[in-house]
């Protein structure tokens, strides 16, 4: 697995308060091309949750840019023995997604989860406390807003907006009134605790 192919991942998640506000980050290095980083925002949870969060967030883009085998780097001692089958893993909100890694994993040629100390995971944890931090600030920062959003959630706002743009594109500016587009919108990303 030591390949100059395979990629490398670090990913880290982190909470404040465990539970509190949480965060997860990860970064793909790709030979050949440039890295690549994501950090995001989970609400309130515990670490370990957000720890598998960076995990399963960063198999699935790695699948997404179509990677064959991957090394990946967590601070996270329980993550990886658990994800090596060293350890049970008890926590049924845990097993939600320690199952969806697995099935990811699947999807690799060769994956191999290990431990590494965190001042050799340092970028991945900057970049979480950079997410919680802004947070924090009271930041509206765009890009982290989007990266809470999940798929399902972003598709129902894009197609309730394109309906409401095709029917403003045949002239009736008022049907549904901008008023009542904004409301659905709003009360979607409320009911899905992205606001």
């Amino acid at each position: 697995m030591a390949s100059p192919l395979a990629w490398q991942i670090h990913i880290d998640g982190a909470a404040r308060g465990n539970p509190g506000p949480a965060a997860f980050a990860f970064i793909i290095q790709k030979q050949g091309s440039p890295t690549i980083e994501e950090k995001g925002l989970l609400g309130n949870t515990t670490n370990n949750l957000a720890e598998y969060t960076a995990l399963v967030r960063a198999l699935e883009q790695a699948a997404e840019l179509g990677g064959k085998r991957l090394i990946v780097h967590s601070d996270s001692e329980l993550l990886v023995k658990q994800m090596n089958g060293e350890y049970r893993v008890k926590n049924p909100d845990l097993r939600v997604l320690h199952d969806r890694a697995k099935e990811l994993i699947e999807q690799f040629e060769q994956v191999a989860i290990r431990h590494v100390r965190r001042e050799h995971n340092s970028r991945a944890d900057e970049l979480c406390n950079q997410a919680l931090d802004g947070a924090s600030l009271g930041g509206n920062n765009l890009a982290l807003i989007e990266n809470h959003l999940s798929d399902a959630v972003r598709e129902k706002a894009i197609a309730h907006l394109r309906s409401a743009a095709a029917s403003w594109a045949k002239g009736d500016t008022e049907s549904p009134p901008p008023e009542v587009v904004w409301d659905d919108l709003w009360r979607l990303l409320k009911e899905n605790e992205v606001i």
